[in-house]
């Protein structure tokens, strides 16, 4: 049994990573193939090549790397021909897999193909649904509203669940106990990430901030958040800057964040990250799944985006949602505070951030209204990477 995986980014990675292993709970002999990223490694995924090369978003972002992006598309379709594999799995990143599935429709490909996450057709490009449907034989959704906007076109669709509520903090086990985190607590997960040097006993006020997982936004959203601290700290004492990452963005995230005159400290791995929201008071995020992960983890926080000013202004164009997080979306009004676009700027960010630090009942109120919304993102009978790998092994011909 082969499986061809091809993932774009690092959320995608986690989801694949999931996949691999329920699958191998199922069927042991199974046989991985494809592109990956760090966690699909761990667990013995071999990538064809290093994922960051295709992690990239905006028009404006995509251009120069086009030359390289087509070239590995190609590398990637003669792999495909290869291996022939008995079904092809694409995890998110429909930019990119979009043109690959194309021209493997045009090949007359007879290979099962699942894409796992839905394109956002209800945020923008409507049209996209019915050519979805068009090269892809099953739509695997994290979203329960999702599976009609595609199955109207006649695209069998499921919906899985989302992968947040498989985090060790997720809502189906939520903490127990108070939640409050103890100057104890602090100075036993000061000791367990070895922070800088320098006096860190538990009083430290600790801000999570997560300028993203690719390239092109950490080199957007890092300065103008390091400029937000830098206006946080001086009504807030003791700050101390906790940034959860990948390997992969540790020197882009240094470069940074060291103009800083506060102490912080880049952290990676699964556990460490969820350990590190949980012991954060606030966190700035960048828009995507990291909200939800937060508010599973009871976090407070705003989420902030923007591209370059050309793309930023195409996007308000196309865009016709009225909220960028998706706890907003489900509850129709902002509990989460956004700041995209035109109005991602480092003074409002600043702002927002102090009034939640500052008040610490207003963190309480918008963390219950969050997790009511996180409780419709649960699958009614199993975990998501359970449902995705019987889809997956379903489509598989015997």
């Amino acid at each position: 049994m082969k499986i061809y995986l091809i993932v774009g980014e690092p959320s995608g990675d986690i989801l694949a990573s999931r996949l691999i292993k329920a699958i191998r709970n199922q069927r042991p002999e199974a046989q991985f193939f494809g592109i990956g990223g760090e966690t699909m490694r761990a667990e013995g995924f071999n990538s064809l090549f290093d994922i960051k090369i295709l992690s990239v978003m905006g028009i404006m972002e995509v251009i120069p790397r086009l030359p390289t992006i087509l070239r590995r598309r190609k590398e990637i379709l003669n792999d495909i021909q290869r291996v022939q594999p008995d079904v092809i799995v694409t995890v998110d990143s429909w930019g990119f897999v979009d043109s690959l599935l194309k021209v493997l429709k045009k090949r007359n490909c007879q290979i099962p193909k699942i894409h796992y996450v839905a394109p956002q057709v209800w945020a923008w490009k409507k049209g996209r649904a019915k050519k979805v449907a068009r090269i892809v034989n099953h739509l695997m959704t994290l979203l329960p509203y999702e599976p009609p906007l595609f199955e109207k076109y006649g695209l069998p669709c499921t919906f899985v669940g989302h992968p947040v509520i498989e985090n060790i903090a997720s809502p189906l086990n939520p903490p127990q106990g108070d939640l409050r985190i103890t100057v104890d607590d602090k100075r036993c997960f000061f000791q367990a990430i070895s922070p800088p040097e320098g006096d860190l006993g538990g009083s430290q006020r600790i801000l999570c901030v997560l300028p993203g997982s690719r390239h092109s936004e950490v080199s957007r959203l890092a300065p103008i958040f390091v400029k937000s601290i830098k206006r946080i700290e001086q009504e807030i004492p003791n700050l101390f800057i906790l940034i959860p990452s990948v390997e992969a963005m540790k020197d882009e995230i240094n470069k940074h964040f060291a103009t800083l005159n506060i102490p912080y400290q880049l952290i990676t791995g699964q556990k460490a990250r969820y350990e590190a929201f949980r012991m954060s008071e606030f966190a700035l995020a960048a828009s995507g799944t990291v909200s939800l992960e937060l508010s599973a983890c009871h976090t407070p926080h705003l989420i902030a985006y923007t591209f370059n000013a050309l793309t930023n202004k195409i996007a308000e164009l196309l865009v016709k949602v009225k909220y960028a997080n998706l706890i907003n979306i489900l509850a129709d009004y902002p509990i989460i505070p956004e700041f995209v676009l035109r109005n991602c700027q480092s003074e409002l960010i600043a702002t927002e951030a102090l009034s939640f630090l500052q008040n610490k009942e207003k963190g309480e109120i918008q963390m219950m209204h969050a997790n009511e919304q996180l409780a419709k993102l649960k699958p009614i009978d199993k975990l998501p990477s359970e449902k995705a790998a019987e889809v997956v092994l379903g489509m598989i011909k015997t």
